[in-house]
């Protein structure tokens, strides 16, 4: 407990190597002056350094702390993860600390985990059964290797007779936005019978793409249910990965911060009779194939533990795509969102698949990841235009390898 206000805080500790001098009490007096309790405070002894934490911007402060240790003539000089700044040490602990939330930017040391806990939950799990739904399945645990001809490349052609020539077993993680029209034309236009073969030939793509997929693998829908027409394609496509027994791993709600649609006076005004519905959002669906565990080698891992806590919370704020008149595509998701879905949930040299690619978002990001992708789209134009991107990914490198 704090004696002055009773408030808790984490302390982190160095030890001095020296007497603090008038640089470095004065630096304190600024610290304590900038930041101020609750959120933390700086307080010394004959032998250590303390900083009493609750909450922190971490960039922000390490970012401070350097500066005023120039401003002050103190060395930001590390040698063998050693240094005479008392400072950089502090904020040393402070990176390593791996327990703390995220709210609003900053980490949070104390009280972040105060929820009510569920007593004996690993044992309940066990004793009602997790995933029943997926029992029996018939998925071959070995995996194979990806055909090198089709690494890093864009196919333009139909995605359900493409995937049918890959071998089972080869993709790590498939990112896709599946559209509302193929191109097809039906003999009958009557909208009953548009939805029957619109789902038909998505499943007979999604089916090939869960042959494809490794055991482990995870597969990411983004879909926004066709709300105006009443059907709701997230439960209709959740559905099927359910009925073909992969894992439900989860649902991420992408809050598209799109207002534009909050305040119109759609269906019976001011009525119960058809209030009509309006939504800001999408969603990402989240399938695993044969086990939540996937393997790889956590080195390759590329997200940051602040990134890993912001993105778990599984509300993602994410502004829409600004660039679809560029690329004359009408429905193409953000680069942010594809990032963190594949650094979530896939390693760096993995295999990502779009067998929608459209503009190819997905293999524009996986690039720049340094994952291995394959793009598939049934548009020349739209293959045309990711091939460009790409290319442009590639002159964007060479140019910050030369500066």
């Amino acid at each position: 407990m704090d004696e002055i206000n009773q408030v808790k805080y984490r302390d982190v500790i160095v030890t001095l190597f020296h007497e603090l001098s008038p640089e470095e009490r004065e630096i304190i007096k600024i610290i304590n002056k900038k930041w101020r309790r609750p959120s933390l405070y700086i307080t010394s002894s004959s032998e250590n350094l303390i900083l009493k934490l609750r909450s922190i911007d971490f960039e922000y402060f390490k970012k401070k702390i350097i500066e005023e240790s120039l401003k002050h003539s103190l060395s930001i000089e590390i040698k063998d993860n050693l240094t005479d700044n008392p400072f950089l040490r502090l904020i040393h602990e402070v990176e390593i600390i791996g327990s703390y939330g995220i709210k609003s930017g900053k980490r949070i040391y104390v009280g972040y985990a105060d929820e009510r806990k569920v007593k004996s939950r690993v044992e309940k799990e066990k004793s009602r059964g997790s995933f029943y739904y997926t029992n029996e399945n018939l998925f071959n645990v070995e995996n194979t290797e990806f055909p090198p001809k089709c690494e890093n490349k864009i196919i333009c052609g139909d995605s359900e007779e493409v995937l049918k020539k890959l071998p089972e077993n080869c993709i790590d993680l498939i990112v896709t936005s599946p559209p509302y029209n193929f191109g097809l034309d039906y003999a009958d236009s009557k909208d009953e019978h548009y939805w029957v073969f619109y789902f038909e030939k998505l499943f007979n793509v999604f089916s090939e793409c869960i042959r494809i997929l490794k055991f482990g693998g995870r597969i990411a829908v983004n879909v926004q249910p066709l709300f105006s027409d009443y059907i709701p394609s997230h439960h209709i496509i959740s559905n099927f990965f359910m009925e073909k027994k992969m894992i439900w791993k989860g649902e991420i709600l992408w809050e598209k911060n799109n207002y534009n649609c909050k305040y119109t006076a759609w269906g019976s005004w001011k009525s119960p009779s058809n209030p009509y519905l309006k939504y800001t959002w999408e969603f990402v669906e989240i399938f695993c194939k044969g086990t939540l565990k996937k393997a790889g080698d956590k080195t390759l891992a590329d997200i940051s533990p602040d990134e890993f806590k912001q993105w778990v919370v599984a509300k993602w704020s994410i502004g829409p795509e600004r660039r679809m008149k560029e690329f004359s595509h009408p429905a193409m998701f953000p680069e942010e969102l594809v990032t963190r879905v594949m650094k979530l949930f896939s390693f760096k040299g993995d295999i990502i698949l779009d067998p929608f690619n459209g503009v190819g978002t997905s293999c524009v990001v996986a690039k720049q990841l340094g994952r291995r992708y394959l793009g598939i789209d049934i548009s020349q134009e739209y293959c045309n235009k990711s091939i460009e991107r790409l290319n442009e990914t590639d002159r964007q490198e060479s140019l910050q390898s030369y500066e």
